[in-house]
């Protein structure tokens, strides 16, 4: 007997229809469609003495179920033993092949940049030359040319890992408030890690000196006079 509908919910956070499902009591459920009496055990929760009895504990259980559930040897079981140390390795397996995955991508991003980030310091010391050539003119050092392209390097490497971290912060909030609002009941929360952000930041400056070591060097390295007839 149905006994009321519910109101229209809509798909849950991974995707479930939550609008075609029947609600039972359990123990309908039970006597209807398994088929099961009331008494019935269908799961028994064992805990070992200590990580190191695991394998021993799983076995031993494994062998009383056997005796239990009468099954001869070569029979096929009717039931199954799972430790919480093989999930635990299975999500680790899971959870590392994603970290490898996108530190490859993360790694191939910053290279691509990293590149970028060095063509425009040359066009840069391409186009100011000149400029070069007079600093070096009224007393500028090699050394100082050399840092002061460093340092701008450093400054766009910070720019654009800032402006990738504002990015990052505002698609997770996006995402966030996308799922809460398409699944009843979830409240799920930004947040955003400052020491990952430094992190971030540090990074992208050693990327930006990395990479904008060349430019500068090939500017710390000009001839004065050359550079003043550069046109």
């Amino acid at each position: 007997t149905v006994i009321g509908v519910l109101e229209t919910k809509g798909a849950n956070i991974v995707g479930e229809d939550q609008d075609d499902i029947v609600l039972m009591p359990y123990t309908t459920v039970q006597k209807r469609l398994q088929g099961s009496q009331f008494n019935n055990v269908n799961v028994v929760l064992a805990s070992a003495r200590s990580m190191a009895l695991m394998g021993r504990a799983e076995q031993e259980i494994y062998q009383v179920l056997l005796e239990r559930h009468r099954i001869r040897p070569g029979d096929q079981p009717d039931f199954g033993v799972q430790n919480t140390t093989e999930i635990a390795n299975v999500l680790s397996i899971i959870t590392g092949s994603m970290t490898m995955m996108l530190a490859s991508i993360a790694g191939i991003s910053l290279i691509v940049g990293g590149v970028g980030i060095m063509n425009t310091m040359l066009v840069s010391v391409t186009e100011r030359t000149r400029e070069i050539g007079i600093r070096m003119a009224v007393g500028a050092r090699s050394g100082n040319i050399l840092r002061q392209f460093l340092v701008e390097s450093v400054v766009l490497s910070c720019v654009g890992g800032a402006i990738g971290l504002l990015l990052g912060v505002g698609a997770s909030a996006g995402i966030t408030t996308l799922i809460n609002s398409i699944s009843s009941g979830a409240d799920w929360p930004t947040v955003v890690s400052m020491p990952a952000a430094i992190l971030a930041l540090a990074f992208a400056a050693s990327v930006g000196i990395f990479f904008g070591f060349y430019p500068a060097l090939k500017a710390s390295r000009l001839d004065p006079i050359d550079a003043l007839r550069y046109e």
